[in-house]
């Protein structure tokens, strides 16, 4: 039982938004229902518990870093969903990476960009581009855009849905064939 838990991909989800009932939130959700077997999605939620990036506190004791840290190296593997604001990247989510920019946890880190808008390519471009200069290794086969605005479909729903589904369990197969090449 112990060599199949360690052979498991442990991919961590971060959603972009601090909205419960947010799009890309639900997506994420969406995305941990139709993880294969030998895959475990985990979604980070303490993205609102990060405290404003000072690079003068890097080397400060901070729980909440630490643990955002910590599960960002046990992750083979990320995906990141993200709404798009005044055509930027949410404030958050540029908060949660500028606390690694300096440590590494992102070098080389297999990562999937999801879209929960098509309109939302501003922000999209913004956090590519602060992944690359990172050295995170964007999957681009697995960087989709599920077109949710205004459809108000549930993680279930999402997950049944035949076009968002296929699409989604088609992204999952491209990360997990990047991570399995990266090791």
């Amino acid at each position: 039982m112990q060599a199949a838990s360690q052979s498991r991909i442990k991919l961590l989800a971060i959603s972009g938004s601090l909205r419960q009932t947010s799009s890309n939130t639900t997506l994420l959700r969406a995305v941990r229902l139709l993880t294969p077997e030998d895959v475990v999605v985990d979604i980070y939620a303490g993205l609102n518990q990060l405290p404003h990036f000072n690079p003068e506190l890097e080397d400060a004791e901070c729980a909440a870093v630490a643990d955002y840290c910590n599960q960002l190296q046990q992750a083979d593997g990320l995906i990141i969903s993200s709404p798009e604001y005044a055509h930027g990247v949410p404030g958050v989510l540029k908060n949660a990476l500028d606390w690694v920019v300096g440590s590494g946890e992102l070098v080389g880190k297999p990562v999937a960009l999801l879209n929960a808008s098509p309109r939302a390519t501003h922000a999209l471009a913004s956090l590519h581009e602060t992944l690359t200069v990172m050295m995170a290794k964007i999957v681009e086969e697995a960087s989709i855009t599920i077109p949710l605005m205004g459809t108000k479909l549930d993680p279930a729903e999402i997950a049944a849905h035949p076009d968002f589904s296929a699409v989604l369990q088609i992204a999952l197969t491209k990360l997990v064939q990047a991570i399995d090449s990266n090791k």
